[in-house]
């Protein structure tokens, strides 16, 4: 029978350690560089798309972003009021000035608002390598604003195209891209991304946001060989302001970091859906379109970043535990799993990682905070009451300890799980001893998922307050609507215990 207690503490501060290193000392001592996009785009004085965006993913993306400016406008949630070109031979001095200093891994170009523009930023490209150049054709904004004149069209097509790794055109950038071609449904989407590539970028992203009549957000990418089709749900929002921006420069983020072409697709696909659905309420601006919280804590409570309440059993309700391999299997970071779980009704997050190292880990565990924090759902680290300190989380789990302190138990496994090696069942049965005996709350664990939590929490045993799962959410490509399946499966079983 293994059982694990955890100590929850909102004191854990008093430990405090930073880690502070440039990329240059980390290079000297043999680490890895820190990880650098260069976005070339315009200003949003409402902070919702272009440089504004483009900086805010690389942040929640763990990515460091430099910086072009090649227009300043002024907009807001209602418009685009008026647009300022910034010089040609100013933009030529700041991708000198960002290039010949700065080791940049990915370039994003956004906004491109004249001809001299996009050849200072091929002649750039040609004095100082990079790993990969990111295209969002930006020549109309989603409330319709021009952004971009018909003039540059040829140069997109014949001089900036052909260098991109990827091109990221709405259905309005691609049909003008393509002389006006009607692009009203999937199949004309696969055409439009075909004939994109043959003008010579290496991967074409057709997003597919503004298509009418679909229930899906549906963007196809091709990369010269292989058509596929991704699917993400449609948020009910009018929090749409700078999506375009979001989605290329977190593929830049991502490439930036290592990633493959598609999972770097696929990652920003899901980023955006997440920040989508966790901004559809918020409310900043007076327009019909909003900016979205890209770092995922403006709502109401989380500008208090520490759980002001001590430990409550409900919390076991529906425990999610991280998988770093089953995220990596689905192109998905920590902090994107995390949210999602949240999102789909999580109470309480438990972060394992076995390989990381430590530095990466206190990284990804305060990312992950920040996110728990902003909904009030503790996080609690696995095994690691260093990174638990540190970070400054509501507690560490503890599976090879004594339990004495210990805020609630962990008993399985319940059923076999393959997500430990020989690790020996106990049954129904012995769960119900268990929670019988112990005087703490109790969370089965255990090869648990959707088809036996019902089973398991309809026992009605005391103490049994929640379920811990693994797979069941986080080996699935959609882990928000797993999540929130299995919260409402518990949510129906609860209610009917109660009714007997």
């Amino acid at each position: 029978m293994a059982c694990g207690g955890v100590i929850l503490s909102n004191s854990l501060s008093f430990y405090q350690k930073r880690i502070v290193m440039s990329s240059r000392v980390q290079e000297k001592n043999g680490g890895a560089s820190i990880p650098h996009v260069l976005s070339v785009a315009g200003s949003d004085s409402g902070a919702g798309a272009g440089i504004q965006a483009d900086l805010k993913t690389c942040a929640a993306r763990g990515v460091y972003c430099s910086t072009v400016i090649t227009a300043v406008t002024a907009q807001n949630t209602v418009g685009v009021q008026a647009v300022h070109a910034v010089p040609e031979d100013f933009v030529a001095q700041q991708l000198k000035s960002v290039l010949s200093d700065m080791q940049v891994d990915v370039v994003k170009s956004g906004m491109l608002p004249s001809v001299g523009v996009v050849k200072a930023l091929l002649q750039s490209l040609a004095e100082f390598s990079v790993r990969a150049l990111v295209v969002d054709p930006v020549m109309v904004s989603t409330s319709g604003d021009v952004l971009a004149g018909p003039s540059i069209l040829s140069t997109f097509r014949e001089e900036l195209l052909p260098m991109a790794d990827i091109v990221t055109p709405n259905i309005k950038e691609a049909s003008a891209l393509l002389g006006g071609i009607r692009l009203e449904t999937v199949a004309d989407m696969r055409t439009a991304a075909e004939l994109l590539h043959a003008l010579g970028p290496r991967n074409v992203l057709v997003k597919g946001g503004d298509l009418p009549g679909s229930l899906d957000a549906v963007d196809i990418f091709f990369n010269g060989e292989h058509f596929y089709e991704l699917r993400s749900s449609r948020i009910k929002t009018h929090n749409t302001h700078g999506t375009g921006c979001t989605l290329a420069s977190c593929i830049a983020a991502e490439l930036a970091k290592g990633s493959p072409m598609l999972t770097a697709v696929r990652v920003a696909k899901r980023y955006v859906e997440t920040a989508l659905e966790y901004s559809k309420d918020i409310l900043i601006g007076n327009g019909i379109q909003g900016p979205f919280d890209h770092l995922l804590r403006l709502k109401s409570g989380s500008h208090s970043f520490r759980r002001k309440d001590a430990f409550n059993p409900s919390d076991l309700f529906l425990y999610a535990v991280t998988d770093s391999g089953m995220n990596k299997k689905w192109g998905r970071s920590m902090v994107d799993a995390v949210a999602e779980a949240i999102q789909g009704g999580a109470t309480i997050v438990q972060l394992r990682e076995k390989d990381a190292e430590t530095r990466d880990f206190l990284e990804t565990a305060k990312s992950c905070l920040a996110v728990c924090r902003s909904h009030g759902v503790p996080l609690l680290i696995n095994d690691r009451i260093d990174v638990a300190l540190a970070s400054d989380a509501d507690g560490s789990k503890l599976s090879k300890h004594g339990i004495g302190g210990a805020d609630y138990i962990g008993c399985g496994g319940v059923y076999s799980t393959s997500t430990k090696a020989n690790n020996p069942t106990i049954g129904l049965d012995g769960l119900k001893t268990v929670c019988s005996a112990s005087k703490l709350p109790v969370v089965a664990i255990g090869g648990i998922n959707a088809s036996n939590a019902g089973t398991v929490m309809g026992m009605g045993v005391p103490n049994l307050k929640g379920v811990a799962v693994v797979s069941a959410l986080f080996d699935r490509e959609n882990v928000l609507a797993e999540t929130k399946k299995l919260h409402a499966l518990l949510m129906e079983t609860s209610s009917s215990s109660k009714k007997q």
